[in-house]
């Protein structure tokens, strides 16, 4: 049984809103388009609608495109959407809500920007009115508003002046290009197609798109993206490749094409295609593609090893956790104990909820002859992965991994933006053990009134963002054991010994031992614990409770 490449994880949505200005996570993969600095100076949010014309809603996802098109056209380092999005996901901020100024101003903080333009804009009749401000992330402060009327026609027009003005004060590294704008009424459905959720509608918006403009290049490539969403890779490689070769987009569409190419198993046309991308310009991702082109062929095929492929891969972008991932996974298929476990180490420390990378680590540490350490990560990503379990029964238990978890990129990198995902990931795993503690603290309260599912509610919300939280572990099998769940509070004891071994969690395993009648198992713990604390009372008063051998 081969598992998907991203596996059903547990979720921890409810209690996002109350804290998605300090909540953020391990950034997964950031992606596309070429920046000249290490940071992005400026984010462009979506504005705020005014007044209640609903034409005017699809305004908001289009005036953070159109401002920062045209603030990257004069050389400023914006933030594209598709980075945006990734940012906004990765620190758990809900991309269609309306966001509070605290809350954008952490984001831009986190990503090192220097301003984050809010804004809003109206539609009176034929007339579109935008209003824009910067908000100074050294300072927090407000710059004076900015106030463009003009035709809906003219919208383009409209929001260049807007930037012109928010871009005053702001470096400018790249150089200037020009900006062809499609019609209108063609933008509109591009950006409706963007917004749409369910999979047909954003086709009908996109087709319409590019049915009023041919030569809209960023719909065919959403276009791409939602057949390659549905695994229709035939069809996303016919449309990607009717984007001109001499277009600005052409390096991405000839990516996507080589993407489309490896998911049709066509491996020799996907290599020489990336071949020759990262032939014109290095690039993490493409040498990342490469690499799995590699896993995928039959050995003695054209080129390097798959392991080579990821390391230049890391060695060009950095750690980023997928391409460690791969790099693992790929020493791990080399049969390579030592550097599987030096990159699935690193993966799982920049994101901890990685359930593939533990369980791969697990296996290696068990090959290495760490049994112990190896049993506890593959524990833990059964924990955050419930598919692993399933497979485990149809395959043999000792190790093996499943085959097909290699990551494929989508998007091409972007080294400069990629180095904030170090920035984040600090920022992220300090306040993921914020907000562990925060439900761990919560549980507790509810587990001494008795409120037991609530308890266990929290408890598990912060094993979800700390897997490693001992006394999470320790507190969720108390729950589970005073409502008779037995089996699932010595699991939750085991891993609390694993993360970190206490007295209060062997003796928490003894009690759930004697309450299953394994009178072994609880006098091995017991005798561990008197064998640190002579004189410790509850483990006599338990063992008390054990037959004599």
């Amino acid at each position: 049984m081969t598992l998907p490449v991203t596996s059903r994880r547990l979720h921890a949505a409810a209690f996002v809103t109350a804290l998605v200005a300090s909540w953020s996570v391990v950034c997964p993969a950031a992606h596309a388009q070429v920046s000249t600095t290490a940071r992005p100076a400026v984010i462009v949010v979506p504005f705020n609608i005014d007044g209640r014309d609903a034409r005017g809603y699809w305004l908001r996802e289009a005036s953070a495109v159109i401002l920062t098109d045209n603030l990257m056209s004069i050389g400023i380092a914006a933030m594209s959407r598709d980075e945006r999005l990734r940012a906004f996901d990765s620190l758990r901020v809900p991309a269609t809500a309306r966001l509070s100024h605290a809350t954008v101003i952490r984001v831009g903080q986190i990503v090192g920007a220097m301003r984050v333009i809010v804004g809003s804009c109206a539609i009176a009749g034929g007339t579109l009115t935008v209003r824009a401000r910067s908000i100074l992330l050294d300072n927090g402060q407000l710059s004076p508003e900015v106030v463009e009327t003009g035709p809906l026609a003219n919208m383009f027009d409209v929001y260049e002046r807007v930037a012109r003005h928010v871009a005053e004060g702001l470096p400018r590294g790249g150089a200037t290009t020009a900006i062809s704008h499609p019609p209108v009424a063609a933008f509109e459905q591009y950006i409706k197609g963007l917004l749409a959720e369910a999979p047909a509608m954003k086709l009908s918006f996109l087709r319409e798109a590019l049915r009023l403009s041919p030569t809209l290049a960023r719909a065919r490539i959403a276009i791409w993206e939602v057949y390659n969403e549905l695994g229709e890779h035939q069809n996303a490689l016919t449309t990607i490749r009717q984007v001109p070769t001499t277009h600005a987009l052409a390096r991405e569409a000839a990516f996507l094409a080589s993407v489309s190419l490896v998911q049709l198993a066509r491996y020799q046309e996907a290599f020489d295609a990336l071949t020759a991308l990262n032939r014109a310009r290095v690039d993490g991702s493409v040498l990342n593609n490469l690499g799995i082109v590699q896993l995928r062929r039959p050995p003695g095929t054209t080129g390097r090893r798959a392991v080579s492929y990821f390391a230049d891969a890391v060695a060009v972008e950095g750690a980023d956790s997928d391409l460690l991932f791969n790099l693992g996974y790929g020493h791990w298929l080399d049969r390579d104990w030592p550097n599987a476990i030096q990159s699935l180490r690193e993966a799982v420390r920049r994101r901890p909820t990685d359930d593939a990378a533990h369980y791969v680590l697990g296996a290696a540490l068990q090959q290495s002859g760490n049994a112990g350490e190896g049993a506890r990560e593959r524990e833990l990503a059964r924990r955050l992965s419930s598919e692993y379990g399933e497979w485990e029964k149809t395959q043999p238990p000792a190790g093996s991994v499943p085959k097909g978890l290699e990551r494929l990129r989508t998007e091409l990198s972007v080294r400069a933006f990629r180095r904030v995902e170090s920035e984040i990931v600090a920022a992220g795993q300090r306040s993921q053990q914020e907000l562990a503690a925060f439900h761990v603290d919560a549980g507790r309260r509810a587990y001494l009134v008795e409120r037991d599912d609530e308890a266990i509610a929290s408890f598990r919300r912060a094993v979800y963002l700390s897997p490693y939280d001992a006394e999470a572990h320790l507190l969720l099998g108390r729950v589970y054991l005073r409502g008779g769940r037995h089996q699932e509070a010595i699991d939750e004891f085991t891993i609390s010994i694993w993360s970190r071994d206490s007295v209060a969690a062997r003796l928490a395993l003894a009690e759930g031992y004697i309450q299953t009648q394994n009178m072994a198992g609880a006098r091995t713990e017991l005798q561990v614990v008197l064998s640190r604390e002579p004189t410790n009372p509850d483990a006599r008063r338990l063992l008390a409770r054990v037959p004599p051998e």
